[in-house]
């Protein structure tokens, strides 16, 4: 069994091509509409070519289900980030263009100052598009999403205004998304993206700012301590009324901003105390520095004084 084999797995009729083997002996199988399946190898069986060439070419899953690029005329109800169930673990996140202008579109996600990339493609009218997946148990972690679109125009006619959201997904609110998601005809969670524009009224505008007149001033850099102190007690009064959700949020918020202030500033390294607790903090901040490529290295510290509580941080 190899990667790129073509398998059926047992314990259900999908069949598809490996992508990935773990030495741990799961695999990951790509069916036939895009979506990837987990598996232990013992939960698969390769198809041969003589199967086959036996039974003849059995009609693909994609022949028969695949999402073509439009399903129906769209209702011109705007953009929409929808989220669709692969199983109970695991959803895939699509883009669909519900309107009758088409995008040049870009997605991203934010760490942050930091983005990544996910997608950066023309959206037609009446398209859906899958661009990621993700896992539903992991959505406290995931980062923001921020979507921007551009129109296509291509004849003369009045100029449509580019827009862009961002979107942390609480799971509180999500769930209260379900719906048929337009174009794809499917149960799933979706949000509509676009923002209703205004013109603006120039001569207005150039009066109002005028009589304003205000004189453009540049705010120096804030240097941040060398040793930051992300316990809560320190942070905000009366932290005992609060969430570890919360509490979680507050110091990892402040965790960035002294970072960043630290790398603008040109400090060259900087040390942030978080405690020993339950090591969540800690397994948080360590997990966003290794995302980073302006950090040259990030390592325990002061452990004669606080344990595996700190951590210095030396930035590039």
């Amino acid at each position: 069994m190899n990667i790129g084999d073509r398998v059926r797995l047992l314990h259900g009729k999908e069949e598809g091509i490996i992508k990935r083997i773990s030495s741990s002996g799961r695999i990951e199988v790509e069916i036939e509409d895009g979506f990837i399946i987990p598996a232990l190898k013992s939960e698969a069986v390769v198809i041969h070519a003589a199967e086959s060439a036996f039974f003849g070419e059995k009609e693909s899953e994609s022949e028969k289900d695949e999402i073509p690029t439009a399903i129906s005329a769209p209702k011109d109800q705007g953009i929409y980030l929808a989220f669709i169930p692969i199983n109970d673990q695991n959803l895939s996140l699509y883009l669909i263009n519900d309107s009758s202008t088409n995008y040049l579109c870009h997605a991203s996600e934010v760490y942050g100052s930091n983005q990544r990339t996910l997608f950066a493609e023309q959206l037609k009218s009446g398209e859906a598009k899958k661009f990621d997946d993700r896992i539903i148990k992991e959505m406290n972690d995931w980062p923001s999403f921020l979507l921007r679109f551009l129109p296509i125009q291509p004849k003369l006619e009045k100029a449509r205004q580019p827009f862009e959201r961002q979107i942390k997904i609480k799971p509180t609110q999500f769930f209260k998304h379900l719906s048929e998601i337009p174009i794809l005809k499917k149960r799933g969670y979706s949000f509509h993206l676009e923002l209703t524009t205004q013109e603006l009224d120039i001569q207005k505008l150039n009066q109002e700012l005028e009589s304003i007149n205000p004189k453009p001033t540049i705010e120096p850099i804030q240097k941040p301590d060398k040793r930051v102190d992300l316990h809560i007690e320190e942070l905000v009064p009366n932290p005992e009324r609060m969430s570890n959700s919360e509490i979680l949020r507050i110091q990892l918020e402040h965790f960035e901003k002294n970072l960043n202030q630290a790398i603008a500033s040109g400090m060259h390294e900087i040390t942030f105390v978080h405690g020993i607790g339950n090591g969540v903090l800690r397994k948080e901040i360590h997990k966003r520095l290794s995302q980073l490529t302006n950090i040259q290295y990030f390592q325990d510290t002061q452990k004669d004084q606080w344990g595996y509580g700190a951590t210095l941080v030396r930035i590039t």
